[in-house]
């Protein structure tokens, strides 16, 4: 079996990758041959190498753009990674409806160690080490490839939140948590609380859904969870050469920028 026909075969089945090993036990030619042949396809770009010995299969509907949407590959990536992921950021908003930013590159959540990223022509994957694994509140969606992981609408919302600075900054995001909100449910938010170790995060986080039009009994479970515990002053947009003035409002954040959406 040829290349071409392997390929063939698996998108037969709505399979879009394919890993090096899993060539050589599927074409019964040499080594030398496949690697040929691979070079080939990957000219023509037919093909993608995505990471070493991992590729990606071009369908003639994706052919313009050159590259695959991330739901259609990145499950099989990280089997043969063999590592533990989740879309965040951008990428799991757009699932979540929240498609205000459509995302110039993929965000995907990983443990460490760090991957390198991905940057090809029209293909850029960031990948973001996390400290804490989140114990709940990862989603199943599925694709005509199969199941991917997503990070849930509170969690997109709260990793946005807490790395603001690295991601354009809290009003470029404004509209899509507002969006997210109206995904959010009291079930995803108790969830989120029985392990989130970032309280400066959700006491932003519960301020910015106060400032929104947005379901009011969100902030309120988020204002309980505080009350019940010691929680001190922060600033709204964290400056590392600033510390957090006097504050007048119950999630102790110090308003240091005006929220306004980009949108």
């Amino acid at each position: 079996m040829s290349i071409a026909e392997y390929i063939l075969q698996l998108q037969s089945f709505e399979e879009y990758a394919f890993s090096w090993d899993e060539l050589l036990k599927s074409c019964n030619k040499t080594e030398t041959a496949l690697k040929r042949e691979l070079s080939r396809l990957v000219a023509s770009r037919e093909i993608v190498n995505l990471r070493k010995e991992f590729y990606l299969i071009i369908p003639a509907r994706y052919s313009r753009q050159g590259i695959i949407p991330v739901q259609l590959y990145i499950d099989k990536l990280f089997k043969f990674l063999k590592r533990r992921y989740y879309l965040g950021y951008y990428s799991a908003a757009k699932f979540h409806g929240a498609s205000h930013q459509q995302p110039q590159r993929e965000y995907v959540m990983i443990e460490k160690p760090k991957l390198t990223d991905i940057g090809k022509k029209d293909m850029h994957i960031r990948f973001v080490t996390t400290s804490y694994w989140p114990a709940k509140n990862i989603q199943e969606k599925k694709s005509d490839a199969g199941i991917f992981k997503i990070s849930s609408p509170v969690l997109t919302a709260v990793d946005l939140i807490r790395h603001q600075n690295k991601l354009g900054g809290l009003n470029r995001m404004l509209a899509i948590i507002e969006e997210l909100a109206e995904e959010i449910t009291a079930k995803d938010i108790s969830e989120l609380l029985t392990w989130y170790p970032h309280k400066s995060t959700i006491q932003r986080f519960g301020f910015i859904l106060s400032e929104l039009k947005v379901d009011p009994n969100l902030p309120r479970i988020l204002a309980l969870y505080l009350k019940n515990s010691d929680y001190y002053p922060v600033l709204l947009a964290p400056r590392s050469e600033h510390k957090p003035g006097g504050v007048e409002n119950f999630w102790k954040v110090d308003v240091n920028i005006k929220l306004e959406s980009d949108i």
